[in-house]
């Protein structure tokens, strides 16, 4: 039996909360070591891990008023699950279109450390960018064709078919990206004097952070391949689950490598810092 609309929310504000908790906690952790930092590291960094709390903070506190509406306030007049049906609904536009945005961002960041990393090559940069703007035209075409059909019963083919090309293209953008990085450092570092040995953490970094956020767009993208409501609990622990990927990163290389400064750390490391 499959998991009603009402149950989906109420699951993604528990596990959106829990983890926003764990990403607000690590956003003070790196907010205190970019403040030691200097140059890009602090110029750029600083300001995207607050945008992206900033986001998921407000996709949030949306779902709270969703919650406290569908519950609470219009307990009375329409149920639960047919409130969290309603597409058409300002919280939801809102909400969703918040989503999006985390999920581009996500994939800019991805996009533009897979450039850096690999040299700044055209060849990297060309096929993300024209993925990227894709990505961000079928993803706010998507919220614009949920809000008009308004009802889950009325969303035609093409709104499915829009969907679906937002997340297959995120989850090409995250494994490609990690597997051209992982091969940058692994051609670079495996035949130098130091040995691999010696890069090994960076290399870990790549493939965790790009595994954690690829497992959650691909639950997303399996659920609703299955037509699942579970895929709308997805939807709400995007958000944090960027935010928390993106500090892992920072706070990993920071860690492992020991706090080099910019100058000191090798360029495929810099490259992994964002």
């Amino acid at each position: 039996m499959g998991i009603p609309m009402d149950a989906a929310a109420l699951l993604g504000l528990f596990l959106e909360t829990l983890l926003y908790g764990v990403f607000l906690t690590l956003y003070w952790f790196t907010l205190v070591i970019l403040l030691k930092k200097t140059g890009i590291q602090r110029q750029l960094l600083l300001p995207m891990a607050t945008l992206l709390l900033c986001i998921a903070t407000a996709h949030l506190i949306l779902d709270f008023v969703r919650a406290l509406e569908s519950f609470v306030f219009k307990v009375d007049t329409i149920g639960a699950s047919d409130y969290y049906s309603n597409f058409g609904s300002p919280l939801f536009v809102a909400s969703t279109a918040l989503c999006i945005m985390q999920t581009i961002l996500a994939d800019a960041i991805v996009v533009w450390r897979c450039y850096v990393l690999n040299d700044r090559s055209l060849l990297v940069a060309i096929p993300g960018c024209i993925m990227l703007l894709a990505s961000v035209a079928t993803g706010y075409y998507g919220v614009g064709s949920l809000s008009r059909a308004r009802l889950l019963s009325t969303v035609t083919p093409a709104d499915y078919g829009c969907i679906a090309t937002f997340d297959a293209l995120t989850m090409v953008l995250s494994v490609t990206s990690t597997i051209l990085n992982a091969w940058r450092i692994y051609r670079t570092r495996c035949f130098m004097p130091e040995g691999f040995a010696a890069f090994l953490p960076v290399f870990v970094v790549v493939i965790e952070s790009g595994a954690f956020y690829s497992t959650s767009i691909l639950m997303l993208l399996l659920t609703f391949f299955i037509g699942s409501n579970a895929q709308y609990t997805m939807l709400d622990i995007i958000p944090p689950i960027v935010g928390i990927t993106f500090c892992l990163i920072i706070l990993q290389v920071h860690f492992d490598i020991g706090g080099n400064s910019p100058a000191e750390m090798p360029t495929e490391a810099r490259g992994t810092t964002v």
